[in-house]
């Protein structure tokens, strides 16, 4: 008798960003009930649980080559609005409730290091993943100045305490380089454009894993409620806010659909580094750090799991009326093909 193939591909995506969630989710669940499975060593740990910012770092690389100079104006205008929308949602509430309370007050048990850490930075992978599935190449693009928010970057200049003002340009720096490299090499050659493009879809899914794999579910129950709150808070506050900009600011025959701005909805992986990062600059903010920690990491698992839905929600209501701009990306990928404008 002959065995049917699982589906397993076309079940996974099925599922709203399922080609990182799912891996990422079984990173967790790896973690938190085998966590010395994955440190064998070799091949295996430095594939499974360390490898994430390696297989980003290509993603990225990939994704950069897929950035057509003809069109970058577009991904530069993209990504400015979608990193200015999250940045001033992000960093607003937290900013001016440490102001008026100081920063050892709490809302809701969250703390204004962890709103200003989780809800300023974006996750770079998850944003591409959802820009190749709902929108075009110059959404995808776009990461080149969304990445810019990964990081400690904009809080240290915003918080404005204690005459902080020390921005890490050279880490800015170190996420754009494989952009550029991929982009590059890409307008070089159409062939090297076209070689590289599956490497972003194979670098969503393998990354997943080892980005969860460095996460726990003690890590939310350690976190308790004020840990998915501030989850919740990184996704509509920024989330559903930059859904609106992006439709206001980009015109539609710019874009195929504007829940793409809701992408940015996400709390980054790295972000969890970002309180400890503050406290080293500002002493002042030390207590206060560890706990801030734990609730970014809670956010950084609620925020991959949800703002997928909340992309694809955005995505089938305006589906639903119209508001699709197939054209847009057809067009994109006709010129990509032909290697000339049509």
């Amino acid at each position: 008798m002959k065995m049917g193939k699982v589906p397993i591909f076309d079940t996974i995506n099925k599922i709203p960003g399922g080609m990182m969630v799912v891996p990422l989710i079984l990173g967790v669940i790896f973690n938190t009930f085998f966590p010395g499975a994955l440190n064998i060593g070799s091949f295996t740990t430095a594939f499974f649980k360390t490898g994430a910012l390696t297989l980003i770092a290509l993603l990225f690389f990939c994704s950069g080559a897929q950035i057509n100079l003809k069109t970058a104006g577009i991904s530069l205008y993209k990504g400015v609005v979608l990193n200015t929308s999250k940045v001033f949602f992000g960093l607003i509430i937290g900013v001016l409730f440490a102001k008026v309370a100081g920063p050892g007050a709490a809302l809701l048990g969250v703390t204004p290091l962890a709103m200003i850490s989780a809800m300023s930075n974006s996750n770079g992978g998850l944003f591409t993943a959802l820009a190749s599935k709902y929108g075009d190449e110059s959404d995808v693009g776009a990461i080149a100045v969304v990445s810019s928010n990964d990081g400690p970057f904009f809080e240290m200049m915003f918080m404005g305490i204690a005459g902080v003002a020390t921005i890490p340009l050279m880490s800015l720096v170190a996420v754009i380089v494989p952009i550029i490299a991929g982009m590059i090499l890409g307008n070089l050659d159409d062939k090297f454009r076209d070689f590289l493009k599956p490497g972003m879809f194979i670098a969503i899914f393998t990354f997943s894993f080892p980005l969860g794999a460095g996460l726990s579910f003690q890590t939310i129950i350690k976190a308790g409620v004020p840990g998915i709150l501030l989850g919740l808070m990184t996704l509509i506050v920024t989330g559903v806010p930059s859904y609106f900009v992006y439709k206001w600011l980009v015109p539609k025959k710019m874009r195929r659909t504007a829940a793409v701005g809701a992408g940015v909805g996400t709390t980054a992986g790295n972000a969890i580094a970002t309180p400890a990062a503050i406290a080293a600059v500002d002493p002042s903010w030390l207590p206060f750090a560890e706990q801030a920690t734990v609730q970014v990491a809670a956010s950084i698992i609620v925020t991959a799991i949800l703002v997928p839905f909340l992309v694809d929600f955005f995505y089938r209501w305006e589906l639903k009326r119209g508001l699709v701009n197939e054209h847009a990306i057809t067009a994109s990928v006709q010129v990509d093909a032909a290697g000339q404008q049509l």
